[in-house]
């Protein structure tokens, strides 16, 4: 009897692993989906995100743990632009292997509710040996027009725009990753943050039916199987920042919006800077393409800038100020 327990117990565990395996195996085999160059208009937000993820993963490429001098590139790509603007930011160094690190941190500081924060973030370091178009200068970039936009908002609450280092292997999940670094410092100092949000791999759109796929099986029947929508992923405590979120970047922009409210057990759900912020106590959410439940390129060669929509993004870009100027107004 307990011999045949043991047996039953193995199918079961087999069973759910593959289940929850299956989809990722699903993307990755499936075909990249490749977009012609855009033809810009002058000055608009598309051409200006193509500069941004040209010069991260074209001029730069792979910036990882491996190739520091690529990551101080990129590093000093993020403050050119920021000093060109005449956006004021302050630097979040620490140490690690070694090696001197930086988190870039443009504040806005609040009016009558200045003690209160919201965060918005972005990883701009790679896997080795992807040029990390999607993963992440495609969040860089719209975290820099992000910066552009808002750089003459005058915010109820703070709001700090920051750029994180060392989000990905070995640093990866371990105290090394900047957010975690940025979160830990802001709970030991007493920052109220109110709200994070986290940008996680936002390029990445695929229109034809079956291109999406999902953690758990069944979700299907409740968010499209097409991944042409950005989604907002929070936690349970950060239930309504997730909707404040969605919502407000719907009513902000043409992009299709999905949001998930989600357990601890779903896979992937707290993989990226906003799951540092769950570890510290605050209400945080990831906006993302959903990554490798829709990217075949996830931390591969292929992740290149000719597979991404800048028209998408731009959208994004709309619906992000409109979230922004919403959650910082004191709601949501």
């Amino acid at each position: 009897m307990r011999r045949k327990m043991l047996y039953a117990l193995i199918i079961v565990v087999l069973g759910v692993a593959a289940a929850l395996a299956y989809p990722v195996v699903k993307i990755k085999m499936s075909a990249s989906v490749i977009h012609p160059e855009p033809r810009f208009i002058p000055a608009s937000s598309e051409q200006a995100l193509y500069g941004h993820v040209h010069a991260l993963s074209v001029v730069i490429g792979s910036r990882s743990l491996r190739e520091v001098e690529k990551i101080r590139q990129a590093e000093q790509y993020i403050r050119t632009f920021l000093e060109k603007q005449e956006i004021p930011f302050e630097l979040q160094g620490y140490d690690y292997e070694g090696n001197r690190y930086n988190n870039i941190v443009v504040t806005l500081e609040g009016g009558t509710r200045r003690e209160e924060t919201i965060v918005i973030g972005a990883h701009y370091d790679t896997t080795f040996g992807t040029p990390g178009a999607d993963d992440n200068a495609s969040a860089v970039a719209v975290l820099l027009e992000l910066c552009r936009a808002l750089k003459d908002y005058r915010p109820e609450r703070t709001l700090r725009l920051i750029f994180f280092v060392l989000e990905e292997p070995p640093a990866f999940m371990t105290p090394a990753m900047g957010s975690y670094v940025y979160a830990m410092k802001a709970r030991d100092r007493g920052e109220n943050i109110v709200g994070m949000i986290g940008l996680e791999m936002v390029g990445y759109f695929n229109e034809a039916a079956g291109s999406q796929a999902f953690p758990v099986p069944g979700l299907h029947w409740l968010f499209p199987d097409r991944g042409n929508f950005i989604g907002v992923v929070g936690n349970v405590p950060s239930r309504e920042l997730t909707l404040a979120v969605a919502e407000s970047m719907k009513a902000g922009s043409e992009l299709p919006v999905e949001h998930l409210v989600a357990l601890p057990f779903i896979p992937g759900i707290g993989l990226s800077d906003h799951g540092s912020f769950w570890k510290m106590g605050f209400r945080a959410v990831m906006v993302t393409d959903t990554a490798f439940y829709r990217n075949p390129n996830y931390h591969g060669e292929k992740d290149t800038i000719e597979t991404l929509r800048f028209d998408k993004m731009s959208q994004l870009v709309r619906g992000m100020v409109h979230a922004v100027e919403y959650l910082t107004k004191g709601k949501g």
